[in-house]
């Protein structure tokens, strides 16, 4: 008499669980920094809009004969911009613009977005 032994195919709950927890473990390890880029790419761009708006209020300046001291608002230097168009602060800050000589500033200054 031959004694047969069966064999199941598939995988136990043990090796299941452990491909569950390795899963877990990159996926705490991946989010962190994950929003740690997404929160820098933002700070990037915010930054690279204040440039724009410095340049396009430096151009308007030079072209209007203005002084250190004189006022800027944002629709006077609206049309020096690509397109025309104010940029908006990928973080849902507010940009303000003051006198010519005043860098343009960021509501979210202290999350690192300034010149």
């Amino acid at each position: 008499m031959k004694l047969t032994t069966q064999r199941s195919h598939g995988f136990t709950l043990v090796e299941i669980m452990i491909v569950v927890a390795i899963i877990g473990l990159l996926a705490a390890i991946a989010v962190p920094n994950f929003v740690r880029a997404r929160s820098k790419a933002q700070q990037n761009a915010c930054i690279n809009n204040l440039k724009q708006m410095d340049g396009a209020k430096a151009q308007w300046a030079i072209e209007n004969k203005k002084v250190d001291s004189d006022a800027v608002t944002t629709s006077d230097i609206t049309p020096y911009l690509k397109g025309s168009v104010m940029p908006q602060c990928p973080s849902s800050g507010a940009y303000a613009v003051t006198t010519v000589s005043a860098i343009p500033t960021c509501t979210l200054s202290t999350a690192g977005h300034t010149l």
